[in-house]
């Protein structure tokens, strides 16, 4: 079972411990702000450890991030730990994606969470949605446009698939789909060994971090560090620095990495480029 304590002291979070909408929605906003989103293990390449113990080591007592599975894995067993019902679910991610790309494999982590009987509910809660993550829990509405500080996203339902959806300035954009098939723990095991080792995953050739806040995304695509408000333009500039990098780590993201990996990421990292590397399957 999960050290309750040491997770909501490393999330910042003194509040009740209770199965309500209210624990959800602050645990759904603190993990972002506290545990950032950030892929360094497999794009330098060691594949991430799924295990309770080695997520509470490296999330919780070490300070460090995760990306998908990590995160949603951690926040699972905080939101048990105080009495909710979550499922598990795997989802095809299919953002940004040209029609007619052929389906990709299930590679990402959702919850469905539902609080204490006579409660609200049930709700998406994602955690690790890496480039846009999300912050607030997504209520079962399908077609219902749901707003948050940084985002209006949706759910749509199409015969057994669900696609979480975000608004942007041209229209509705599809962010990944799912069915209601349950997930145990095992199955994540593979998914993660493909993201993380396969030649053609983007997580072995690109840094992706991301923190967010209720008043700002922080946003480290390789060299490019995009911060972004409710409301305003997104400034963004380039790191291209061994210190620069080590600065960013520290004053943005909350990182305090050893002078070695920081020497790592910057000699790894893609420099001077717009667009993700990816190369092909």
């Amino acid at each position: 079972m999960i050290d309750l304590d040491a997770y909501l002291h490393r999330i910042c979070y003194t509040g009740p411990r209770e199965p309500s909408f209210e624990v959800l929605s602050a645990l759904s906003r603190l993990q972002p702000a506290s545990i950032v989103y950030e892929n360094i293990d497999p794009l330098l390449g060691t594949p991430p450890l799924l295990g309770l113990a080695a997520l509470e080591d490296k999330l919780v007592a070490r300070g460090r991030g995760g990306y998908c599975f990590e995160q949603n894995l951690l926040l699972k067993e905080a939101l048990q730990a105080v009495g909710m019902q979550v499922t598990s679910l795997a989802a095809r991610v299919v953002w940004m994606q040209p029609p007619g790309t052929p389906p990709r494999s299930r590679n990402h982590m959702v919850l469905r969470v539902q609080p204490a009987s006579g409660q609200a509910g049930p709700f998406i809660v994602d955690a690790g949605f890496g480039g846009n993550l999300m912050n607030t829990p997504l209520a079962w509405q399908p077609g219902v446009a749901q707003r948050s500080p940084h985002a209006v996203l949706r759910l749509m339902q199409d015969g057994e698939w669900y696609t979480v959806e975000t608004q942007l300035p041209t229209g509705w954009a599809a962010m990944y789909r799912f069915t209601l098939e349950p997930c145990l723990p095992v199955d994540y095991e593979p998914l993660n060994w493909f993201t993380a080792t396969h030649h053609s995953s983007i997580f072995r050739h690109n840094l992706l971090m991301e923190r967010l806040t209720p008043e700002l995304r922080t946003g480290l695509f390789n060299d490019r560090l995009v911060l972004r408000r409710p409301g305003d333009a997104p400034q963004v500039r380039r790191i291209d620095t061994l210190a620069g990098f080590d600065q960013v780590m520290r004053d943005h993201f909350g990182l305090q990495l050893p002078a070695s990996l920081i020497d790592q990421l910057c000699e790894r990292v893609p420099k001077g480029l717009d667009q993700f590397v990816t190369p092909a399957a």
